[in-house]
């Protein structure tokens, strides 16, 4: 397939993907998604200067990026992303959600900009927190990105970290009717949260930190840890974990106490892993029937799935340089965000959901030019084909698709037949 091909049928799937995303939006709008999704994909930023750049349209640059920012500030887009990918969501798909950062220590006048601890560096800067939630399934590659949300403290409508968090999950909730397993990182098994979602019958998979307290099959309260400390590991497996670059493997030994919350009678089990680092992994999941070593080796593998997930936040972040967002105002910073993750979703996703479109795929990740092979996450490299096919050409109108390449793409924003 010559590489003007490749442009081609990348551009009309583009197009497919912005009209499916934008539906229901005025024609003013839908354009304004689909020249966004195209310059983010063009350039690999998410300043508005290059996305601007790379529409190539003739007039004098600032007029775009006016025009860009003005249609920025629109409301309602974030509410047609978070059921993009629901559909893909089976009963056992891990949620992944995870609470991170987007430093920005240099600037001045970004609204409501607020105090965030970047975990990398052990220190806090200046910033804004991002709410991320992302689907992958225990035994495939495959990942879905379900919605990102960029959010401050400082925000007149902010209420709590907890609110957010549980927005997040009733907005996932309404379009998966319940399924999959929600897996969350320490400080997800505080009350405020663990609560609702049982009150939400939510299964879910949360490490602890070992700090709250718990009830024993004895009926005794004591510390998460303490009860840690004292359960047998009478189960062993051995994993390949991958650490800057090098395999390294790992013997791991597990085993689980059945456990309840204080003032509640729901049933949930405290499951524990030795080996994966210097303290023991304690993971509280309501997934209270599994006893043998096989379903609480699910249980752990729940878990560990997060680890394949977190490698799509840093794709993001690296591949479309979010921490370089500058645009000032709240909403646009909010909205920004949500066309980024879309065009994650493009690339990481949509793409590769029929078998005409993992043709494309892989001459894409050909084009990227990658001399020394395909990482193991092949979407940095993806990434960078769509660019190299895009770049030099202009965003297509929805009138330009033209109706022999429809292939049945299913995605839908406001309702799915699950």
């Amino acid at each position: 397939m010559q590489s003007s091909k490749v442009r081609s049928r990348l551009k009309a799937q583009l197009t497919k993907f912005t009209a499916e995303l934008s539906a229901g939006l005025s024609k003013p709008l839908r354009a304004f998604v689909g020249e966004m999704l195209f310059g983010i994909q063009a350039s690999q930023d998410v300043k508005l200067s290059q996305i601007a750049r790379s529409l190539d349209e003739g007039i004098p640059l600032i007029k775009t990026e006016d025009r860009l920012s003005r249609n920025l500030k629109a409301e309602h887009l974030s509410e047609r992303l978070v059921g993009m990918g629901a559909r893909r969501v089976e009963q056992n798909t891990v949620l992944c959600l995870d609470l991170s950062d987007v430093r920005k220590e240099y600037a001045k006048k970004m609204e409501y900009l607020d105090e965030v601890w970047d975990g990398s560096e052990g220190e806090v800067q200046q910033g804004y927190w991002l709410l991320s939630v992302t689907a992958a399934e225990v035994e495939a590659s495959e990942i879905t990105p379900l919605g990102q949300k960029l959010f401050s403290a400082r925000a007149k409508d902010f209420v709590s970290e907890n609110a957010e968090i549980l927005e997040s999950v009733d907005r996932v909730r309404a379009h998966t009717h319940r399924r999959g397993i929600w897996a969350m990182d320490r400080g997800g098994d505080r009350k405020k949260l663990l609560e609702p979602l049982l009150e939400r019958a939510e299964r879910f998979v949360i490490r602890s930190t070992g700090l709250r307290s718990v009830i024993d099959r004895q009926g005794r309260k004591l510390a998460i840890h303490a009860l840690g400390g004292r359960c047998r590991l009478r189960y062993q497996a051995r994993v390949v974990k991958i650490e800057d670059g090098q395999e390294k493997v790992l013997e791991l030994r597990y085993g689980a106490e059945p456990i309840r919350l204080p003032g509640r009678e729901d049933r949930l089990l405290l499951v524990v892993v030795a080996g994966w680092g210097q303290e023991p992994m304690l993971l509280l999941t309501n997934l209270a029937g599994a006893r043998d070593s096989q379903s609480l080796w699910w249980i752990v593998r729940i878990y560990l799935t997060r680890w394949k997930i977190e490698e799509t936040f840093r794709f993001v972040k690296q591949s479309y340089q979010v921490e370089d967002i500058r645009v000032l105002r709240y909403q646009r910073l909010k909205n920004l965000v949500v066309l980024v993750t879309a065009a994650a979703y493009f690339a990481a996703t949509f793409l590769g959901q029929k078998l005409k479109l993992k043709i494309l795929c892989e001459k894409l990740l050909i084009i990227s030019r990658r001399f020394f092979g395909i990482p193991p996450f092949r979407f940095y490299a993806l990434a960078d084909g769509i660019r190299t096919a895009l770049i030099g050409s202009r965003p297509s109108s929805e009138a330009e698709s033209p109706p022999n390449l429809q292939l049945d793409l299913l995605l839908a924003w406001e309702s799915y037949k699950i």
